[in-house]
């Protein structure tokens, strides 16, 4: 990427699917799906992995260029860029379980690029972002609803 393509950056984001043991499915609905974010122009995406962990907890991590029969995933690798370090790659398995394989996907929030840059212009810098998990979002709105049922 040049200067002026990240000046224009919008937020960045990963996310790492795991499946089990001999149940990875990296050409279903789930594909599709990020192939519709991509032709929509929601999200750019920058680094796809392939992790593997074996049962003795050694890691092996390939990218789409390495991977035979990926289907529509293929279509994204012109847009890959290599973001990940060795110790990130540790990083991330650390959580997946022996014998399963897991994806994983960076990508840019190109909704919210004009935003950002828009931020950054004005002399703003993000110092913090998170996630608010859907089950907390759902206990949210339970308890709420409870509180009304019970005030009624």
């Amino acid at each position: 990427m040049t200067d002026p393509a990240l000046d224009q950056l919008g937020p960045v984001d990963y996310a790492v699917v795991e499946f089990p043991a001999g149940e990875s499915n990296f050409t279903g609905e789930m594909v599709e799906e990020l192939v519709s974010l991509v032709d929509s122009g929601t999200i750019r995406v920058i680094d796809v992995l392939i992790l593997t962990k074996d049962a003795d907890g050694s890691i092996e991590a390939m990218e789409l260029s390495d991977v035979a029969d990926l289907g529509p995933l293929q279509e994204l690798e012109a847009q890959l860029a290599d973001l990940l370090a060795e110790d990130d790659v540790v990083h991330l398995a650390a959580a997946m379980e022996p014998g399963s394989t897991a994806g994983v996907l960076i990508w840019e929030n190109l909704w919210a690029a004009k935003f950002a840059s828009a931020a950054r212009r004005s002399g703003g810098q993000l110092i913090a972002n998170g996630r608010i998990p859907i089950q907390a979002i759902i206990a949210s709105i339970e308890a709420d609803e409870a509180l009304v049922t019970q005030g009624a």
